[in-house]
């Protein structure tokens, strides 16, 4: 796509385009890689240890992806413009129970609140949306609308631990619910025209496998589906893992907690030019030559940052990262409304979500009982690291047994 033709489709789809950034940036609040910035802050004033704060924040999660089985059902039934608003108004509730809760047996409930409506809905909304309304350029509109991701990465991190030395961090999750609420009028504006969704109109829709449109159920009853569902858990689990033990790794690694995020954004802009790159990819030659070998660079990236003992060593592990980061924000959406359609894709997709989300669930509650039992960061991420490795397989063998039926 030349420049002039960019710039031409840019414009053409700005507003729908623009909700879905509006969305993936507001998911951030309900990311770990933004919860996690005050675990010391929450672990001390709760008296949590690492398993128990890992144990409580699996919980919610895990509640949340099974609740996401049906909420993210609803984006077949409602259009954009009538749930946004709703999970938005709910994401600024979650914010402010996290900033007046002090009690400990309520934690859970405001961690699933958070992750129901910012990681689960507002993520699932966007995504949904992007691969049900663009077809020939799936991939671009995909990479556009994850922007949002990158920039909550690239600012939020450093901004909130910057502003923690002047105010209380329960000042500042009073902050992220007025953002939120200021992001309704200006989602309901860009969608005053939102466009069919694929499920009402047959104008958007492309078939799957055999030609067909793939429902839920059939999808779990397909091979494919459990050769890729553990490339959906994985980088949940582990990202997660990662962001959520943030404070103790520069703890035991011996650096200051600004240095590490401080390298937020080179991470956020590797994975901002590997989002494109991907998106560019797929819309070039789909989704099945590229799937099987994306996640190779996370691998790299754990076993770095187990080896590292200086912040540079950190920085390249992070580049690792980013790399498969940001072809992860884009390609598997794309991927299966290539392989199973887009007439059921709301409903296959909140699945994939509950998986993501679980995922996210698993890796902090399991790497924070290791720590507790002695287990160090370093020994667990060159674990990860060759886990990845047998994902990679995984999909290899799914994908290449299923692309001859598309």
């Amino acid at each position: 796509m030349t420049q002039f033709h960019l710039r031409q489709y840019l414009r053409q789809n700005a507003t729908w385009l623009g909700a879905g950034v509006l969305l993936t940036f507001l998911s951030s609040f309900g990311q770990t890689f933004f919860i996690s910035i005050f675990a010391g802050e929450i672990r001390s004033g709760f008296g949590l240890s690492h398993g128990a704060w890992g144990g409580l924040y699996t919980l919610g999660t895990t509640v949340s992806a099974i609740v996401m089985i049906w909420a993210g059902g609803l984006t077949d039934v409602f259009r954009v413009r009538v749930l946004g608003p709703i999970v938005l108004a709910g994401l600024a509730l979650a914010a402010v129970a996290m900033a007046l809760n002090s009690w400990v047996v309520l934690l859970p409930v405001v961690i699933f609140l958070l992750r129901l409506f910012g990681q689960g809905m507002s993520t699932h909304l966007a995504l949904v949306a992007m691969a049900r309304w663009f077809t020939a350029t799936r991939g671009k509109a995909l990479s556009i609308a994850a922007i949002g991701f990158a920039i909550g990465e690239a600012l939020l991190p450093l901004a909130f631990v910057a502003a923690m030395v002047f105010l209380d961090w329960r000042w500042l999750w009073m902050f992220a619910a007025g953002i939120t609420l200021l992001g309704i009028p200006v989602l309901m504006r860009l969608l005053r025209q939102e466009r069919t969704p694929q499920s009402l109109a047959d104008k958007y829709s492309s078939t799957g496998m055999q030609g067909r449109h793939w429902t839920r159920r059939e999808a779990l009853s397909h091979p494919l589906f459990w050769f890729i569902a553990p490339s959906v858990l994985a980088p949940s689990a582990f990202t997660t893992a990662f962001f959520f033990h943030q404070v103790y790794l520069a703890e035991v690694k011996g650096w200051q907690h600004i240095q590490l995020v401080a390298l937020f954004p080179i991470f956020t802009a590797v994975s901002l030019l590997s989002m494109f790159a991907a998106g560019w990819a797929l819309d070039k030659w789909g989704t099945a030559r590229i799937m099987p070998f994306y996640q190779l660079p996370f691998a790299m990236g754990f076993v770095t940052l187990a080896m590292s003992t200086t912040i540079s060593g950190a920085m390249v592990g992070l580049v690792f990262l980013g790399l498969t980061v940001g072809a992860n924000n884009t390609l598997p959406s794309a991927f299966w409304a290539e392989f199973y359609g887009t007439r059921h894709i709301g409903s296959i997709k909140a699945l994939i979500t509950a998986v993501m989300v679980l995922g996210s669930a698993i890796g902090p509650g399991l790497t924070g009982i290791l720590i507790d039992y002695g287990v160090s960061l370093d020994t667990q991420f060159l674990w990860i690291g060759a886990f990845f490795l047998l994902v990679c397989l995984l999909v290899w063998i799914g994908v290449t047994r299923a692309a001859r039926t598309l």
